[in-house]
C-alpha cells in the first residue's frame, strides 16, 4: 500500500514536521514553502517558494548499513528524475549533481536520521530556480536548466519518489559517481586521490606514500 503524502503550504520545516508528530506513522510531508529549511551538518536550506521539491518521509529502517542508507536514498532520487534527461548523478557521501559546463553542479541535498526502528528522510531539489550562494565550491543548479525533458511537478515528483523509497534495499546504480577511480579530491582535514567507494558508503582515498584512508560522511567537511 502506498505510503500517504501530506501537503502542507507553509512550514517551518518537513523534517522538523515529522519529529513532532510521531503519531502520523511512515508517511511523507510535502511543502510549498519551508522557512527554516535543514541542510547537512546544521546546515540552512536555501529556498524559494515553489521553486523546488521539499520532502520529508518517515520509513520502516531498511536492512542496509548505515553509511548506505542516503546514497540509496538518493540513488533512487536520480532514477526517478531520469526521464528529465538532465544528466545526474551522485557526489559522495550523498549530493545530487550533475555535470554543467564542464564542472559540478548541486541540484539536491539530503539528511536523515534514525527514530528507533523508522528513519526519517528529508530531501530537496532545486527544481525550477536555484539559490544564489556565493562562494559554493559547487555551485547551485536546478533541474529546469540542465533538463532535456519535462520537469515533474513537486507533488507528482513527490510521489514517485515515496514509492521508490519503499525498497532501499534495491541497490541502484546512478549514470556516474563523483569521485570516480583517479579524481583527486581534497577537503578541510587533507586531500588525496580517490580509489573508490566502498560497499559500506566509505569512500577510499590514497593519501601518497602508499597510506590510505577510508573516509565516512562524519569525518568530512566541504568534499571537492
Amino acid at each position: 500500500m502506498p505510503l500517504p503524502l501530506i501537503r502542507l503550504g507553509v512550514v517551518d520545516s518537513t523534517q522538523a514536521f515529522l519529529e513532532r508528530h510521531p503519531e502520523l506513522g511512515c508517511c511523507g510531508v510535502l511543502a510549498g514553502e519551508q522557512l527554516l529549511g535543514r541542510g547537512q551538518a546544521g546546515n540552512t536550506w536555501v529556498s524559494r517558494p515553489g521553486a523546488g521539491l521539499w520532502l520529508s518521509a518517515c520509513l520502516p529502517a531498511p536492512r542496509v548499513p548505515p553509511g548506505l542508507l542516503l546514497q540509496r536514498a538518493m540513488a533512487a532520487v536520480v532514477e526517478v528524475l531520469e526521464p528529465s534527461g538532465a544528466p545526474l548523478g551522485l557526489k559522495w557521501p550523498n549530493d545530487l549533481v550533475a555535470r554543467k559546463d564542464g564542472r559540478l553542479v548541486k541540484v539536491g541535498g539530503i539528511i536523515g536520521q534514525a527514530k528507533g526502528d523508522r528513519v526519517l528522510l528529508g530531501l530537496g531539489v532545486n527544481l525550477e530556480e536555484a539559490p544564489a550562494i556565493p562562494g559554493r565550491r559547487i555551485p547551485p543548479a536546478c533541474l529546469r536548466d540542465l533538463a532535456t525533458g519535462p520537469v515533474p511537478r513537486a507533488p507528482v515528483l513527490a510521489r514517485d519518489i515515496l514509492d521508490a523509497w519503499e525498497d532501499l534495499d534495491v541497490t541502484r546504480v546512478p549514470p556516474f559517481l563523483w569521485p570516480g577511480a583517479g579524481d583527486a579530491v581534497r577537503w578541510e582535514e587533507g586531500e588525496g586521490v580517490c580509489v573508490g567507494w566502498l560497499g559500506d558508503g566509505r569512500l577510499r582515498v590514497e593519501r601518497g606514500g602508499g597510506t590510505y584512508v577510508d573516509l565516512t560522511a562524519g569525518d568530512v567537511s566541504g568534499l571537492a
